[in-house]
Formats: structure tokens, sequence, C-alpha cells
């Protein structure tokens, strides 16, 4: 059995920091776990790609997300004490389902996967609402909708 390590634990990523490693790595996937409406209607960051987490209609976590994302990365991956995956960046409305998304990764034997934490929207404010307080629109970087 492989010991946990940087390598096979979801790592956090502010939106910046996420920006910063798209740029930088061609390689690095940015998966928009959210919902089919969420992606649509609320908006994404500009090249992600939607393979959701939980959707709509019957609001169950979808047992083939990990075989989608290997689909993605061409040909899947194989866990061991190198890093054999692109870097894989998760981002939700506000974090939480890109973790959940992003342990089953790895628990699946993939590697190299990060998550948003604040996510596309960010946390509530004490009205709330979103994406006042952070999150990756509140950054400023690039999304568009439908």
């Amino acid at each position: 059995m492989v010991a946990r390590d940087e390598t096979t634990e979801v790592k956090g990523l502010s939106p910046k920091e996420a920006a910063k490693m798209l740029h930088d790595d061609p390689r690095a996937l940015l998966i928009d776990v959210r919902s089919s409406m969420e992606f649509l209607f609320v908006g994404h960051p500009e090249g992600a790609v939607h393979v959701a987490w939980i959707d709509e209609p019957d609001w169950i976590v979808n047992e083939d997300f990990t075989k989608e994302i290997r689909k993605l990365l061409l040909g899947g991956v194989i866990r061991s004490d190198e890093i054999h995956s692109a870097p894989i960046i998760l981002i939700c409305r506000s974090g939480i389902r890109s973790l959940e998304a992003g342990q089953k990764l790895i628990e699946d034997g993939m590697t190299n996967v990060y998550h948003i934490d604040t996510g596309f929207e960010g946390e509530l404010d004490e009205h709330h609402q979103r994406s006042t307080v952070n999150g990756w629109r509140f950054d400023g970087l690039p999304w568009e909708q439908c």
C-alpha cells in the first residue's frame, strides 16, 4: 500500500493559485463538478470542463465520475510513488463538493488532485449572498455563462 503523502491527498488552492497553475502548466485540467444548471446558468471559469459530481434530476453522486475524469486524461492514471497525472483541479460553488469529488478520485487511485477551496461563488456573507467574500468570480478571474 502506498503511504499517503502530498501526491495522494486533495490539495486546496485559492482561485488565483489555480489560475496560475493553469497558466503555467498546459497539462493542467480544470473540472467544474457542479450541476449542469449551475454550470450553464450561474457561469463557470473559462476553459473549465463540466463533469458533474451530483446532478439533476436525481441528485445522486455520479458513479461514473472517476471514469469520466480518466477519459479526459486519455487513458487513466495508475497510483504509485510518482505523479502520473496531469494536475486535476476541481471547482464547485464553495469548495465542498469539489473536495468530496477529489477525495473519491484519490480513493480510486488518482494523484495530483487539487480543489479550489473557495469555489466559483465563494462563502456566504452576512447577508447570505455569495461572490462578495471570496471565490473565482470575486477574484475577477475569467468566466462565462450561457
